[in-house]
């Protein structure tokens, strides 16, 4: 019998004579039509380029529903830090990692843009306040901290007034934040996403093109279902996975230097090596990063030199790296 799908057996049901006898044998993943339906059954062989046409089509039609990729003007990349689970450190990597990429080339432009809606953080790790001025253009001109252009929904709203708003104005927001802001010329443009992969994640993907994701996990085996999770979306909307961060990899007490794997142990790099990427550094959980952060002083401003800031730096530098090797 030629091979055929359950659509194409429902066709071949429907072409049966009210005549013939309705009786069948059924057996489990077989269906034996009566014989006068074979003739049906032949013509199957001959329906697979029609079904490729009609996919080809399907596809065409979900295409224009979507939304045209279009750069933002001025920005030559744009990197995206995200996580499957909020409470991994993102937003405090996302942060260090743009300083970190002007601390190893002071010659380029970085920009920060929190599309956290929900729980913006910039402001404070930034230690910024007030609203965007406009220029002439209507557009928002973006807060400027450590020579690091900046831009938040928290920069629009009370700094304890809650977000509670609907997909669509969450959706209209983030056009804003993408659309709507004077970047100037940036060569690199660090966006700090939310946790998770709903919305906002497609939107933007969807809406700009991304030069690569850097996804940041703690080692925790519960943190890496998420990011996981993660890391597949982006390949699922072509958006090159540069890379691991591995938060929190390792606390040294600092009285004794004794090292304790709080959340275990490399978990991030079987993961990595789970998805055929790579781990572009170790953050390690230290007091000085959480108190420079808490501060509005990232440590890579605050402590260029010590150990932490030189985690940072070298994820930065790892990250231009594999920009170069994807673009290659």
């Amino acid at each position: 019998m030629a091979q055929f799908n359950y659509s194409k057996l429902l066709h071949a049901l429907r072409c049966i004579p009210q005549s013939v006898d309705s009786r069948f044998a059924c057996t489990l993943g077989r269906v034996q039509l009566p014989p006068v339906c074979c003739k049906h059954l032949i013509r199957f062989k001959s329906l697979g380029a029609a079904d490729r046409g009609l996919q080809e089509k399907q596809r065409q039609h979900m295409a224009r529903g979507l939304p045209k990729q279009k750069p933002i003007a001025g920005v030559k990349r744009v990197i995206v830090v995200a996580s499957g689970k909020g409470g991994v450190g993102k937003s405090t990597t996302a942060v260090n990692l743009a300083l970190g990429l002007m601390a190893n080339d002071p010659s380029i432009s970085v920009g920060l843009l929190d599309a956290d809606v929900y729980g913006p953080s910039v402001p404070k790790m930034m230690n910024l306040k007030g609203n965007p001025e406009l220029t002439d253009n209507n557009l928002m001109r973006p807060l400027v901290n450590f020579g690091v252009p900046c831009m938040s929904m928290g920069f629009l709203v009370e700094d304890v007034a809650p977000i509670v708003w609907r997909g669509l104005m969450v959706m209209s927001a983030i056009e804003k934040l993408l659309r709507q802001v004077d970047w100037g010329r940036l060569d690199y443009l660090v966006v700090d996403m939310p946790p998770g992969t709903g919305d906002v994640q497609l939107s933007i993907t969807q809406n700009i093109p991304i030069a690569g994701a850097v996804i940041v996990s703690t080692p925790q085996d519960i943190a890496l279902l998420d990011a996981r999770r993660g890391a597949e979306m982006f390949r699922k909307v072509n958006v090159p996975v540069l890379g691991l961060v591995q938060n929190m990899s390792v606390f040294q007490c600092p009285k004794c230097n004794h090292q304790t794997h709080i959340f275990g142990t490399d978990g991030a790099r079987e993961l990595a090596h789970t998805l055929g990427v790579e781990v572009l550094g170790d953050i390690p959980l230290h007091l000085n990063i959480r108190e420079t952060s808490d501060t509005g002083r990232p440590v890579v401003v605050s402590s260029p030199d010590s150990p932490e800031a030189e985690a940072y730096k070298k994820v930065a530098a790892s990250v231009v790296r594999r920009l170069e090797d994807c673009s290659s």
